[in-house]
């Protein structure tokens, strides 16, 4: 099946959000109308946010600025001279093709312009212009890097040469450092017009102004003229004179050409795309947000990001008010266990990220008076310390993140089969957060209990015996006494203990209770937390309990949707009670409706949601809700060692109208395999 690449878009952008383009390590925003900059941000390039003066994600200087101007008409400060307006997101090489016309000083252009962010070279991000005139005139380009508001931030120096050679390698470089000095980034820019000599360099006296170089380009009518930018952008995290280093990026980059990084970044996603999920059966509307979903995951991830993704990627625009570009729990519950099937060294590398922070986590732990590790709600991309904003009370009281961080290391040790990844830097966490787990329970009447801590739903009074913690814990606890097995390490007798111990309440209906003195009616009752005991960690429950807790949560679904994450997992928990119809009707309502604006940016929250103040997408944890649902919720693979061709369990149950989820390839132990999970059958998992 084609890959569904969203609808043209025709028309000024209006209230939707503007397109997201990116590699991973390099994000851009590109409004509607090219010569108006977008914004950028870059992976591990980080501030103060300017009113909780916490460390955040910082927007950098926009890399592919560009403006026009005839006879002094300058398209930036007359943007109404557009018109017919239309812009094509392939998602298939991750290109975002814009088509405008118009109108300077009473000659018409039209314009086409390509952007796409390198994933072969992911420093380097690119655009290409193409422009014919329908009149004769003098157009006058201007290209290079914007610094406007949006980049808080100081040039630290810029240059237009390059010391010790008598030809520049490129049109200029530039140091830029944001607020607060928490990081630098370098950038290097070129540009060339076909046909047209080099244009001279606007302001070289000014060492701390805009990186511009400018053009005059005769234009006869009907004559084509191309515009080709190349910009390189590293963080100071992956070298410590970010712009020296772009410059050597950015001449390789030349070195190549336009036309051959193209391809390669084109060769890239078509490996990428082998292991998307299609289903059959499923409308081409649901197909398409599917692919969507699949697209934007991938896109905002890389093996050379230094410091994972957050729960936007990098696509947060400067209107939302929350999570400031840090690394969140979802990520490592919802995305990592996908990557690793998909990109497993982008996987690896969010794990390196986590890896880097064990010491913050030790630390973090022993201030709280534990052992072990505790890694951080709000994890910055520096340190991975806490950066929560404010008085953190989640980052107080969300245990369950360390075990989600543990898990996902496991699951990436199970699907890669890497010994030595398992030995090496799974088992520290697994035994670290072990540990935690372990000294962090209280035991009474011989029984674990686990207070103060809060799940998902962050509820003002943290609750004892959270649900979704301690099943989460057990399941790292398993896990940790399994790898000790594996490597021939001795377990600590506790770690066992505590697992065998450790049980959700049950209520008198045998439910799971989301906590002690659970009501259904409280406040945020309706969260379907208890419903992950079934999936994603295969708890094992009586027949009784199992459906007790399925009859209760999923009978309050309609309470519940509308909120970000755990809703694009109910089509799971519809199927493992059986009943098709619901399943689709929890597609459509727990993933589908979050769908909004241009180019399916699944957002946070509902727009009929009362929480939903603004627009902001595309949203991790409910597009990782998703991809998990189908790699291996519905397909009922339970991901834990041995052969993974036994990993799928059970027959499996579709949503109405759904026949088959087929995955192309998919990357286990280091080699390809294929995913065929039919309806009413047990899913199948073949070496290819």
């Amino acid at each position: 099946m084609k890959i569904i690449n969203p609808q043209t878009e025709r028309g000024p952008l209006g209230s939707s959000l503007p397109a997201y383009v990116s590699n991973g390590l390099v994000g851009l925003r590109l409004r509607d109308l090219p010569v108006l900059p977008g914004v950028c941000i870059v992976n591990g390039v980080v501030g103060l946010d300017p009113e909780r003066r916490i460390e955040a994600a910082a927007y950098v200087p926009f890399p592919l600025a560009l403006d026009l101007a005839i006879d002094g008409a300058r398209l930036s400060t007359q943007p109404f001279a557009a018109s017919s307006l239309e812009q094509d997101y392939d998602f298939s090489a991750g290109e975002l093709t814009t088509r405008v016309d118009v109108v300077l000083a009473e000659r018409k252009l039209s314009l086409s312009v390509r952007t796409f962010c390198s994933r072969s070279h992911p420093h380097i991000v690119l655009q290409e212009t193409e422009i014919r005139s329908a009149d004769n005139a003098t157009l006058t380009v201007e290209s290079g890097l914007s610094l406007d508001k949006s980049s808080r931030g100081n040039v630290v120096r810029r240059r237009l040469g390059t010391p010790g050679e008598h030809e520049p390698a490129d049109d200029g470089a530039l140091l830029w450092e944001s607020d607060g000095g928490l990081a630098t980034c370098g950038f290097a820019c070129w540009t060339e017009i076909s046909g047209q000599p080099d244009g001279e360099r606007l302001r070289p006296y000014d060492h701390r102004g805009p990186l511009q170089t400018r053009f005059k380009v005769p234009l006869r009518a009907g004559q084509r003229v191309i515009i080709s930018q190349m910009t390189a952008v590293v963080g100071s995290l992956v070298h410590s004179r970010p712009d020296e280093e772009a410059v050597r990026r950015l001449a390789e980059a030349k070195r190549l050409g336009m036309a051959p990084l193209r391809k390669m970044n084109r060769d890239c996603w078509t490996e990428i795309w082998k292991a998307r999920p299609v289903v059959e059966g499923a409308s081409s509307q649901h197909q398409a947000i599917i692919d969507a979903g699949f697209y934007y995951l991938n896109a905002s991830v890389h093996p050379a990001s230094p410091s994972a993704t957050s729960i936007f990627g990098l696509a947060q625009w400067p209107d939302y008010h929350y999570y400031y570009g840090h690394v969140m729990w979802d990520i490592d519950a919802f995305c990592v266990p996908v990557l690793s099937f998909t990109q497993p060294h982008a996987a690896r590398a969010i794990l390196e990220f986590r890896e880097r922070g064990v010491d913050a986590a030790r630390r973090n732990a022993r201030s709280y008076g534990n052992q072990g590790l505790r890694f951080p709600w709000e994890a910055g991309a520096l340190t991975g310390e806490e950066v929560a904003p404010g008085r953190g009370e989640a980052a107080t009281h969300a245990l369950h993140v360390s075990m989600h961080v543990a898990r996902a290391f496991s699951i990436f040790a199970d699907v890669s089969g890497d010994r030595r990844f398992l030995e090496e830097r799974t088992w520290p966490v697994l035994a670290g957060v072990a540990d935690f787990i372990c000294d962090r329970v209280a035991w009474r009447e011989g029984r674990p209990h686990l207070l103060s801590a809060t799940g998902p739903a962050e509820i003002p009074a943290p609750p004892d015996d959270d649900a979704f913690s301690i099943i989460a814990g057990r399941d790292v606890l398993e896990r940790a006494v399994q790898a000790a097995l594996d490597l021939g390490k001795n377990a600590p007798s506790i770690w066992r203990a505590t697992s065998e111990a450790l049980h959700p309440l049950l209520r008198t209906d045998n439910a799971i209770a989301a906590h002690a003195d659970f009501r259904i009616d409280e406040q945020k009752g309706a969260t379907p937390t208890p419903l992950a005991a079934l999936f994603p960690y295969n708890y094992p429950l009586s027949d009784e309990s199992h459906d007790a807790t399925l009859a209760l949560y999923l009978s309050h679904w309609r309470d519940y949707v509308g909120s970000p994450m755990l809703p694009a997992l109910y089509p799971v928990w519809a199927s493992l009670w059986g009943d098709r119809r619901l399943a689709f009707k929890l597609f459509e309502e727990g993933y589908a409706a979050y769908d909004a604006g241009r180019f399916h940016q699944c957002l946070e929250y509902r727009a009929d949601h009362p929480d939903s103040r603004v627009r902001a997408g595309p949203f991790f944890a409910n597009i990782g809700g998703m991809l998990t649902s189908l790699y291996l919720g519905l397909p009922r693979l339970a991901v834990r060692g041995a052969d993974p061709a036994t990993w799928p369990k059970q027959k499996i149950t579709l949503p109405a109208g759904w026949r088959s989820i087929s995955v192309e390839r998919l990357w286990i132990r280091g080699e390809p395999w294929s995913l065929q999970a039919a309806h009413r059958s047990v899913a199948e998992l073949k070496k290819i």
